[in-house]
């Protein structure tokens, strides 16, 4: 689905232009626009999803709202941002499989929020087709986040753990 900002510029340059008719798909939506009296029409449709539709007037109001909506946007996402974790990098499943984060259902976990790596420690196992296959940091750092439970089923590329290099 195209953000605000990315119909927004859109609106603009048909506005600027010659053009009464654009459609615009990518990823499975379509953004159709038309010029009629002074007005643009944008539609943006999904894939198996009921048609939206909404009239919205290029005027200067609707950009001051357009700029207000996206200052507030912006606001979140830097809030977003200074919460977050920092870390330098993520240790991702190299294949499909059922995590494990401990050697047996009785022992401790491999490594947890805080735990110190080395390049060749074990920091969990991932199991595909009844292999255990035991997924080293490749890093030295400090583990500063964890991303996936024990048991869950993992993707090839999904972070499992972030890691604050040292």
């Amino acid at each position: 689905m195209l953000k605000v900002q990315e119909i927004r510029e859109i609106i603009k340059l048909i506005d600027q232009s010659s053009i009464h008719e654009f459609t615009y798909e990518t990823n499975g939506t379509t953004v159709s626009l038309k010029k009629a009296d002074g007005t643009s029409s944008v539609k943006q449709q999904e894939e198996a999803v009921p048609v939206v539709q909404q009239t919205v007037p290029i005027t200067k109001e609707s950009v001051d709202t357009e700029e207000k909506i996206q200052t507030k946007e912006s606001e979140q996402e830097q809030s977003k941002t200074e919460t977050q974790v920092d870390y330098d990098v993520e240790i991702v499943s190299p294949m499909v499989g059922t995590l494990y984060t401990a050697p047996s259902p009785e022992s401790d976990v491999y490594v947890k929020k805080g735990s110190k790596v080395e390049s060749s420690t074990v920091v969990c196992i991932v199991e595909a087709m009844k292999l255990f296959n035991e997924i080293e940091a490749e890093v030295t750092g400090e583990i500063v986040e964890v991303l996936a439970e024990d048991g869950e089923l993992v993707e090839y590329g999904q972070p499992l753990f972030r890691v604050k290099k040292k």
